[in-house]
Order: C-alpha cells, then structure tokens, then sequence
C-alpha cells in the first residue's frame, strides 16, 4: 500500500519553483548528515563566541547543496551573504565593492572558487587572513598603495575541482567539508518535499523511482520531479505515481539506472568504436562533440561510481559491467573482470 502525499497551492514559474525548493533552515536540509552536524557545532559556537565563522570551504559534485549550506550557515549565523562566483571576478576592482560593504559577521560566497585569477587570489589573501585589503593607485614606480581595513567576515568557497585550488588557498579555509552523492533514500526524501512545495500529488513509490534515476544528486532530482509533474499534467491526472514517472523518465531517456542518453552514447562510442578503450579524454570529447571539462566534471563521476567507466594511465575504459548493460559480449581475456587502474588518465 503506497501513501499519496498531496500539498496545498502549487507556485507559479518555474525561476520562483527552483528558489522556493531551497530549504531555509538547517534543520530541513535532507542528507549529508555528518557536514549538517559539524556545521552546526561550528556556527553554535561561533555565535557563543560572538566571532565571525572560520572561512569555510565546500567541495564536491555539481548538484549536491553547496550553495544552499552557504545560504543556510548565512541564515543560521542572522548576517547578510554576498553571493559571486570566480570567472565573473576579473580584476581585484570587482571585489572591493563587495568586500568594503560587508558588515562584521557577514557571509561572502564565491562559488566556482577554483576559477579564481591568481591576481585575485593574492587580493584575497590579506583579506581573509588580516581583514584588510590593499589598493594601488596608478601606475608605474610612483604609484602609491593603501591599505583599507575590513570588517571581520566569513568567505565561503565552493568548488567542483578542489585539485585545482592552490596550495596557499587552501591552507586559508579552516573548515573544508566534502559533499558526497545522495543515497536513495535521501533522495525521495528530497523529492516528496519538492512535491510539497510544488503542490504536486504523489506516491512513495512515485517519489521513489524519480530518487532512484536522479544519479545521487539533488539538483537532477528536482529537475526530473519538474518534468514528470509536466508529463503528469498532460498524460494523466495529475498524479505522479510508480507507472507515471517510469513512462515520463522513458520519454527523457532516463533509464532505471539513471543513465542519460549522453551516457549511453559515451559508453556506446568507447566499445563500438575504440574498442573498449583506453581512449583520450580530448579524443572522446570530439567523438561527442562535448567539451572535455563536461564529460569529466558532469557524466564521469557517475559512470565511475557505478563501475561502468575506469579512468587509467593511458585513458578510459569501459568495464565489464558496461558490456554487460549494453549486451555486448564481452572482450577476450577479460575473463569477466578488469584489474582496477587508478591512475589518472
């Protein structure tokens, strides 16, 4: 027997849905349990002590709440947050505004934080560590540099590629917490929520199958909830239930893996055409037509997790398991299982 959850007003807009789904306490934000506990203590602590909170760092995959901890450690400490991100700050002048405007205690969140200039980098750094930031006026031998004072704030990091950040960044930051993937169970949790707020009926078993095929992130989550409450509007009643939603995923070549129609080509390409592999990630890339970074930061991590994809010294591979999904027959002398290769490729 499933329990249909049904919710009151639906919102309107789609821009209006994404911005209501976030959570707007702590308490209500689902998964990452052992990163909710330690911030929490943190923020405890930094409001007993009356002290900004230590800048803070989250890394992770796309799609997993970094920027919503950000908001909620922002509503949780009662200060302000400035949100940029690091390819829109090209020269130190565009963070002077934002800095000398922020109160004490206040929260500036700088996503994307790996894509930093290194120009901007040493711009932050006295910032974050002595609250003060130098300015130099003019040109050439003469210029004169002077030094403004800051209050005490908390910047907030968030990346996709913590490799990429600097040695001198990192040491700065003195909570760095990792965000992994989402179990299911999570997941539904997330998506009956949604549902709530969308004003969208649904079923356990519903919410459950969405869970499932949203690849352990939050953010696919909520986006496939949006299209089969579309597919339910038009196709059905309304409803989203177990049938429902396996019909609507179908349709958007989501299968019962949470395999994307991108990922069935990227493992198609390397076995039909590169035999297995191994093959060049820059090589792949234009075989796909995508860019290296999207098949690395976007469909890899997935693919690897789940075994189906290996990266090694030499490039990627598709495992047993990917033969398997797909029906191919397996490679000679593979005797069913492939060596794990944990280099780099």
């Amino acid at each position: 027997m499933t329990t249909e959850i049904t919710t009151p007003k639906p919102l309107q807009g789609e821009r209006l849905s994404e911005a209501a789904l976030r959570p707007n306490r702590m308490a209500e934000f689902v998964g990452q349990e052992r990163v909710k506990e330690s911030l929490s203590i943190y923020v405890e602590a930094a409001l007993k002590r009356k002290e900004p909170l230590d800048h803070t760092l989250f890394y992770g995959p796309p799609g997993l709440g970094k920027t919503t901890l950000a908001l909620l450690i922002a509503n949780e400490l009662g200060v302000d947050i400035k949100t940029t991100s690091g390819p829109a700050l090209e020269k130190p002048g565009d963070l002077v505004s934002s800095l000398t405007n922020l109160k004490e205690g206040d929260v500036l969140f700088i996503d994307e934080i790996h894509r930093l200039r290194p120009v901007i980098e040493e711009f932050l750094y006295p910032a974050m560590e002595d609250y003060r930031i130098e300015i130099r006026l003019g040109e050439g031998p003469r210029a004169q540099t002077i030094t403004m004072r800051l209050e005490r704030f908390t910047l907030i990091g968030a990346t996709t590629r913590f490799g990429l950040l600097t040695p001198p960044m990192r040491a700065r930051f003195g909570v760095v917490e990792r965000l992994g993937y989402y179990p299911t169970s999570d997941l539904e949790q997330i998506v009956i929520r949604s549902a709530g707020i969308l004003g969208v009926p649904i079923d356990e078993v519903g919410a459950e199958e969405i869970a499932r095929r949203s690849r352990g992130t939050p953010r696919i989550a909520n986006r496939l909830l949006r299209r089969v409450r579309d597919y339910a509007e038009v196709k059905g009643d309304g409803r989203i239930t177990r049938s429902l939603a396996e019909a609507a995923l179908q349709m958007l070549n989501v299968d019962e893996y949470g395999l994307e129609q991108m990922d069935a080509r990227m493992l198609r390409l390397i076995i039909e055409d590169f035999n297995g592999g191994p093959v060049g990630l820059s090589s792949l890339a234009v075989a796909l037509g995508e860019e290296p970074d999207t098949l690395e930061e976007v469909y890899e991590p997935y693919l690897i997790q789940n075994g189906l994809l290996q990266r090694t010294a030499r490039g990627r591979m598709a495992t047993p398991k990917a033969y398997r999904r797909f029906g191919y027959e397996l490679p000679p002398g593979s005797g069913g299982e492939q060596g794990q290769l944990f280099a780099d490729g």
